[in-house]
């Protein structure tokens, strides 16, 4: 590959890089052609961009940006492909459905992720960025956590405004 190829390709990868605000690392060398077809698939479906990457070239494109990525760099060895999303958990839990659905897959196999600006290193780590909340899950969960308390002071309010008029209504009744 031509240097200027390969400047090309490290600023392709970095521009990619700054477009997602997470990516992870993952091992598919092994994927025969059918399965690697159901895997882009997949990452399509769930808004996740696959992009196979040489080692080189993705180090270069790390160094090239804000911020440090240096724990990454001992994962890239052997293929690896990205994966690139703005939701910290959807490739965790792609991987998960995947293997679910293949009870003896061990590809497509974690190596590294960076998500939020935290490093998680090795495939045991699958699980814990499976759980790991997105943005838009923490809002909801804390404005669930808000309304709470104010539904519970309106469904008093009204079960109490029932009753008066119950009460209310039955008096009327009587003195008829």
């Amino acid at each position: 590959m031509r240097k200027e190829d390969k400047e090309i390709a490290i600023a392709k990868i970095a521009d990619t890089l700054k477009a997602y605000s997470c990516f992870y690392l993952v091992e598919t060398a092994g994927l025969d052609a059918e399965k690697t077809s159901a895997l882009r698939r997949a990452c399509f479906n769930a808004d996740i961009k696959l992009m196979v990457v040489k080692n080189t070239l993705l180090h270069k494109a790390l160094e090239s940006l804000e911020g440090d990525y240096s724990e990454i760099y001992g994962a890239l060895k052997g293929a690896t492909s990205v994966m690139f999303s703005n939701v910290g958990n959807a490739p965790a839990k792609l991987i998960k459905d995947i293997r679910k659905k293949d009870k003896e897959a061990t590809l497509p196999a974690l190596k590294a992720a960076y998500v939020e600006e935290t490093v998680y290193i090795g495939a045991d780590q699958l699980d814990t960025l499976a759980s790991i909340k997105s943005k838009n899950e923490l809002i909801a969960d804390v404005v669930a956590l808000l309304q709470s308390p104010a539904k519970n002071v309106v469904s008093a309010l009204t079960s109490g405004g029932t009753k008066l008029h119950g009460i209310l209504e039955t008096l009327s009744k009587k003195e008829n």
